[in-house]
């Protein structure tokens, strides 16, 4: 027998031992005991050691169990009228809750809500609340206490005002009585209600990555600008105890907030008050589709005063819809609705006329019907007036006269509409804004173009275009900032006006200034003679009646027309250019213009006299200077629209669809109002209007678009060799400057 068998058989026997059997389960339990301990030390000893647990740290769940932190909201900028009167500003709603949790304690100082006060808190509740359901919230509190909740929300008590709270807080602590507690949210006010409203914008509260609720603007300037109004949140790091209350005095850690920077507009209250005030009235009075005002400072190009019909308040959302959506999508139609605005567009064809030197204010013809192609053109009167002057084609609002005049300038016509800025953004800053468009090159079009149909503006463009009548030939971009003031450096950012080209002569806008005042002044051809006054001056004015087009076709109905005027106010020193339109009134009242228009350039009129004679305080002015982003490589309306906000003057070259690159190096800093040119990716760029220019930007355009520059003269372009808008082909570039 092998040894290997001997001893299978001498194990065989001792394991059919009793006793055997359980030494040896006795040694396999203690062996395996033995090891588990081993292994528990070992990994007992790795935790001590390196402090964590499955790749987690130890330390850092302590320090999350015991450690708190506090979100400390940053103040939102608030939005001012020109004078400092608050538009828009920040405010704290508060809603209650009732902490029902028994270990909230101070001490031996129950902190939390005893069942035998609820009926008590709840009263006080309903006392300071409108509307509380007193049953209701009882209800709601017998059940938390039963559920062992830790704590329970009023949704009756919610949007709470400071003063609310602070009754309710006074009432407790007269009471003797604990439990109720508010959570503090951010709100935002708007003190005048519907208050140039698509301007300003509105703010709705929205969750973002954290999980935090902050206020997002939704619309105009609060949209726009949310980036430097919104600021950035601060915060707080403490102890806390076992019951995650926070520990008095154990702040390891505090970062302060910084405020959001505040805008100053170029709003006039005393005017946007008045304005709101008829506008509301006479939408109401004549049922009308909508209706667009706009008033602005006739050598700045600030908006003083504008409205939409219908409008909302921003506070409540009263007016976004019957049920209102956060979603909801209100286009502002002053930059974002395109639309062919009829006989005001004969004042530019004048001075683009006059400017060209084919107007002869006396040159006389039958007023009627034209023949273009195969259209036929006909004036509103049909001809019955009988011969007309030149002169007189533009106060009685002939049609065929404006057609002549485009005929006698075919090729220069399209470059003055383009001179004028239509057909391209003003890069106002507003979301969503429109270009409109320009007439096809289709003859017949460009004929209509010429009394202002076949054609797509914005209210913008049109305010944008008359300034350039009312400011001597200088244009300027409407504007609606005046500065940005960082409270948390107190240095301002000073928007200062922008001139976007000089498309006529001083010598044209001047005379059409003067034959404008026929249209109010003279009894025979004076289409609204007598309806327009300001008392003590001279009213330049022109009126327009558009038909409106949809789907490829002129509407048909009585009032399916957009009636519209412009005035300009004095005639021979402009103050202020006043636009005014009405889309489809159901009930048309032709006096509703001249209404709406007396009433506010009179307002206007008398506060210039009164601010005159009115000593302003002066404020020393501390300018924060811009840092140069890199605009390259971004849309189009992008970079321009940033680099407007950042204080800068963008001049875009091109109409491609983004920034090739740019005249100011990134990272540069610089004033406010200086001239960044960007230059888009179109293969076919044309020159800018670069009247007043000073010889270091014409010098940077020439570098970008790589052409040679020639100067005559020291001081600011007066001249150029290469006509504004004209495509450019390799020429070299002569620029003639004289000082101002």
């Amino acid at each position: 027998m092998s040894l290997k068998k001997k001893m299978k058989r001498y194990f065989n026997k001792k394991n059919k031992s009793p006793k055997n059997n359980r030494k040896i389960v006795g040694i396999i339990l203690f062996s395996m005991a033995f090891v588990m301990f081993f292994l528990f030390v070992i990994q007992l000893s790795k935790i001590a050691v390196i402090g964590k647990v499955n790749n987690v740290s130890l330390a850092e769940k302590t320090k999350q169990l015991y450690q708190g932190s506090t979100i400390v909201k940053a103040k939102r900028g608030t939005i001012y009228d020109r004078n400092g009167i608050a538009i828009a500003e920040d405010a704290t709603s508060y809603s209650a809750y009732a902490t029902l949790s028994k270990t909230y304690t101070s001490g031996n100082k129950k902190l939390y809500a005893q069942e035998k006060d609820f009926e008590k808190l709840v009263a006080i509740l309903a006392k300071e609340v409108s509307g509380f359901d007193e049953k209701k919230a009882l209800t709601a509190l017998k059940n938390g206490a039963k559920e062992n909740l830790w704590l329970v929300e009023f949704s009756q008590a919610k949007n709470l005002t400071l003063k609310q709270r602070t009754a309710i807080e006074a009432d407790l602590k007269a009471e003797n009585l604990v439990g109720i507690y508010f959570n503090e949210s951010q709100a935002r006010m708007y003190p005048n209600g519907e208050f140039a409203s698509h301007l300003i914008g509105y703010t709705d509260l929205v969750e973002n990555k954290s999980g935090e609720k902050e206020l997002v603007g939704k619309m105009g300037i609060e949209s726009a600008y949310d980036d430097i109004l919104k600021g950035t949140n601060g915060k707080i790091v403490y102890q806390r105890d076992n019951y995650q209350n926070p520990l008095p005095g154990t702040v390891s850690e505090s970062v302060a907030a910084k405020d959001g920077k505040d805008i100053y507009t170029t709003l006039d209250s005393r005017l946007q008050v008045y304005l709101e005030k008829y506008m509301k009235e006479y939408y109401e009075k004549l049922g009308a589709k909508s209706m667009t005002a706009m008033l602005v400072k006739a050598n700045t190009g600030e908006i003083l005063a504008l409205d939409q019909q219908p409008s909302f308040d921003p506070e409540t959302k009263k007016g976004l819809g019957t049920d209102y959506d956060s979603n909801f999508n209100w286009a502002n139609t002053l930059v974002e609705d395109p639309y062919e605005p009829g006989s005001t567009m004969k004042i530019l064809t004048t001075a683009a006329a006059i400017t060209q030197g084919v107007y002869d204010p006396n040159e006389t013809y039958q007023g009627g019907k034209i023949e273009i192609a195969d259209a036929t053109i006909d004036d509103w009167d049909h001809g019955e007036k009988g011969t007309l002057t030149m002169r007189q084609a533009l106060s009685w609002s002939s049609n065929k006269g404006m057609v002549i005049l485009e005929q006698k300038m075919p090729d220069a016509w399209r470059q003055y509409l383009k001179k004028f800025g239509f057909g391209q953004s003003t890069y106002s800053g507003l979301a969503n804004e429109k270009s409109g468009t320009l007439p096809s090159t289709n003859i017949v079009d460009t004929a209509m173009s010429s009394f202002g149909q076949s054609i797509g503006v914005t209210n913008f463009q049109m305010m944008q275009a008359f300034t350039a009548i009312a400011n001597n030939g200088t244009m300027l971009k409407p504007q609606y900032i005046t500065k940005i003031v960082n409270p948390n450096t107190n240095k301002i950012t000073v928007m200062e006006p922008e001139v976007v080209g000089n498309p006529v002569t001083k010598e044209s806008t001047e005379q059409v200034r003067e034959y404008m005042r026929d249209t109010t002044e003279n009894e025979e051809y004076g289409i609204a003679y007598g309806k327009y006054s300001v008392p003590g001056y001279h009213v330049s004015v022109k009126t327009g009646t558009a038909q409106i087009s949809e789907n490829g076709a002129y509407l048909t109905g009585a009032n399916d027309y957009i009636y519209s005027a412009v005035s300009i106010v004095p005639s021979e020193n402009p103050e202020y250019i006043f636009y005014l339109t009405i889309k489809q009134p159901k009930n048309y009242d032709y006096n509703a213009l001249s209404d709406i228009t007396n009433a506010i350039l009179k307002r206007a009129m008398d506060l210039t006299s009164s601010d005159a004679t009115t000593d302003g305080e002066s404020t020393e002015i501390s300018t924060e200077k811009i840092t140069v982003d890199d605009y390259r490589n971004l849309s189009t309306t992008t970079a321009a629209t940033a680099a407007q906000k950042s204080g800068l003057d963008p001049v875009v070259l091109g109409e491609g669809s983004k920034v090739k690159s740019q005249s100011i190096d990134v990272g540069k800093t610089v004033l406010p109002g200086e001239k960044l040119l960007l230059l888009t990716n179109d293969d076919a760029v044309t020159m800018p209007d670069i009247t007043g220019w000073s010889k270091t930007d014409i010098v940077k355009l020439a570098d970008l678009l790589n052409i040679d520059v020639t100067f005559e003269g020291e001081g600011y372009a007066t001249s150029q060799s290469i006509e504004a808008y004209a495509t450019i082909r390799n020429q070299k570039l002569t620029i003639v400057l004289k000082e101002n």
